[in-house]
């Protein structure tokens, strides 16, 4: 379901950054990232490990480590400046109107406390509720993400549960306050196949109940095909794709997303033995002062002006943008040629 062309985002993120200073010099985990996501809309963030997906999320929920520098020209959620609250104000939000599914709920969830006691202290923290409320709340919320006998396994602790169990758990956990906006880090990563598709569809089913907006970050383009509304395409900490979901996977703009594309196998079109595509060369350093485009070494398509400046966003459509020195009909046509 995604939100009509005039209704506001329940998050808009403009030119926002994350430095993290270093011996060597600053890492520039983020870079001037833009995106907006609306409620009732999945929202999807994909690139390779370490293009700095879990670090914007982090950003956006004020989880950075100490000596990380955010800034940004704009952070707002519900129209509410986020870059500017102080702690408490900033623990008011997170978790009530903003929660987020971690990305391994084995080291997210304490093993030192039950789940139950874990599920209550959330909706216990930013609501008024009793103790029989917030249990009512915790065992509804258990078998509403499939777990059985809700009531005794809120006794159990974290390591009496399979990691499905506890994924889960993640997601009831970020439900006890009914969020307007989720973020989900890689809310399927070391699930086997069966279990990562309960939890898409669960994921899919609770946003389309309770409406919420969602922020999904994944390296999986698979997991991006059957889920996205929009996507936007990181790299080395930056946005160089972003459009629908249809758009980015049958028309892609940006070489590297072409490049993400041709490593991955079609049904129907993949013959049995064939070689995949592959990306040559290594990720850039994000330490120190950068120049031109970041993928120029990598990229097959690099001219005399890619190690330069750096390129701009071309806009082609109201939400349709790539971050490349090749024109508009170069990158289509490119994107219709074979595989790198």
């Amino acid at each position: 379901m995604t939100a009509g062309p005039d209704q506001l985002p329940i998050l808009d993120v403009e030119d926002l950054s994350v430095d993290i200073p270093l011996a060597e010099g600053d890492l520039h985990a983020v870079c001037r990232v833009s995106f907006t996501v609306h409620r009732g809309e999945t929202f999807c963030l994909v690139g390779e490990s370490g293009c700095g997906k879990s670090i914007t999320a982090l950003a956006i929920m004020d989880l950075l480590p100490l000596r990380a520098k955010r800034t940004a020209k704009k952070l707002e959620f519900r129209g509410k400046e986020l870059t500017g609250l102080k702690y408490r104000q900033m623990a008011d939000i997170r978790g009530d109107r903003v929660a987020m599914i971690f990305q391994e709920p084995m080291t997210s969830l304490n093993p030192t406390y039950t789940i139950g006691n874990q599920l209550m202290e959330a909706i216990q923290r930013h609501r008024q509720v009793t103790q029989t409320q917030a249990r009512d709340r915790a065992v509804f919320l258990l078998e509403k993400v499939g777990i059985t006998a809700a009531d005794s396994r809120l006794g159990y602790y974290p390591h009496q549960l399979s990691g499905g169990l506890r994924q889960r758990v993640m997601i009831a956990m970020a439900l006890m306050c009914e969020p307007e906006l989720i973020i989900a880090d890689e809310p399927t990563t070391a699930l086997d196949v069966t279990i990562q598709a309960q939890i898409l569809h669960l994921l899919a089913q609770l946003q389309q109940e309770f409406n919420m907006g969602m922020i999904l970050i994944t390296h999986d383009l698979g997991v991006v095909a059957r889920v996205a509304d929009r996507v936007a395409v990181m790299y080395a900490g930056r946005i160089i794709e972003t459009g629908t979901a249809r758009e980015v996977f049958e028309t892609p703009l940006h070489p590297y997303t072409q490049g993400l594309l041709d490593c991955v196998p079609v049904p129907g079109k993949t013959k049995r033995g064939e070689h995949l595509g592959s990306i040559p060369g290594i990720v850039p350093t994000l330490i120190g002062s950068q120049s031109g485009c970041s993928f120029h070494n990598r990229c097959q398509y690099a001219m005399a002006d890619c190690g330069g400046d750096e390129p701009q966003p071309q806009t082609l459509l109201p939400g349709r943008s790539y971050r490349c020195f090749l024109n508009t009909a170069t990158c289509r046509e490119n994107a219709n040629r074979e595989p790198l």
